[in-house]
């Protein structure tokens, strides 16, 4: 474990877990459902392919940092196990978005871009926030890890979902969305993979004899 980690007080596989933590996870849940919420809302009204891909990726934010705050404390195989599931969640996220992508290329609906700049800039207000909390526990297990992967490929997305905006409002095209509900895709299963490996990497250390 990085010395920032333990300047912080985060967990190990066997110390406390840190008070400071545990309401950062909190607050990131609150961030992400609400965020939740207003993109899915304004990814339907505008027609907005990169928008419902980030609404769903703060649905599965929130429940990641559900998962996270239950399984703190616990052993490190516990929260190796539910990194793993997260990791899954992520690829599977991945995979949805891509889907997606090829059906509204196919349904040929240009979303708008007004509506999209601002609930992008409103969620990358959100996510760098999150981010930015998270930021000191960025180097832990993998539980840990994939937290903040999670929060970093979300700012990442959010500036994307703009210049999407910017390039929908310029060319009267849907395809910047597209293109950017591609790169979220692939955002996520690069994560997946970075989390699902670390993830097995500790439950095959925890298995080895000692």
């Amino acid at each position: 474990m990085s010395s920032s980690c333990k300047e912080h007080g985060c967990a190990s596989s066997t110390g406390p877990i840190s008070p400071r933590y545990r309401r950062v996870l909190w607050a990131a849940l609150a961030i992400n459902a609400a965020m939740f919420g207003l993109e899915l809302l304004a990814g339907l009204q505008a027609g907005s392919v990169a928008l419902l891909a980030d609404a769903v990726d703060f649905m599965a934010d929130a429940a990641n940092y559900g998962v996270s705050l239950f399984v703190l404390g616990m052993a490190l195989q516990a929260r190796a196990k539910a990194a793993l599931l997260k990791g899954l969640s992520m690829g599977a996220l991945g995979l949805f978005v891509l889907a997606r992508a090829v059906w509204s290329a196919a349904e040929g609906v240009v979303p708008e871009p007004t509506t999209m700049g601002i609930v992008g800039a409103i969620a990358l207000v959100a996510n760098v926030s999150v981010a930015w909390m998270l930021f000191a526990w960025r180097e832990g297990d993998a539980n840990m890890r994939s937290v903040w992967l999670c929060s970093r490929n979300d700012a990442i997305g959010n500036v994307a979902v703009m210049l999407a905006a910017l390039g929908v409002f310029g060319t009267g095209s849907a395809l910047p969305d597209l293109a950017v509900a591609c790169v979220m895709a692939v955002l996520a299963l690069s994560a997946a993979k970075s989390v699902i490996a670390q993830a097995l990497s500790e439950l095959r250390a925890e298995h080895r004899p000692a």
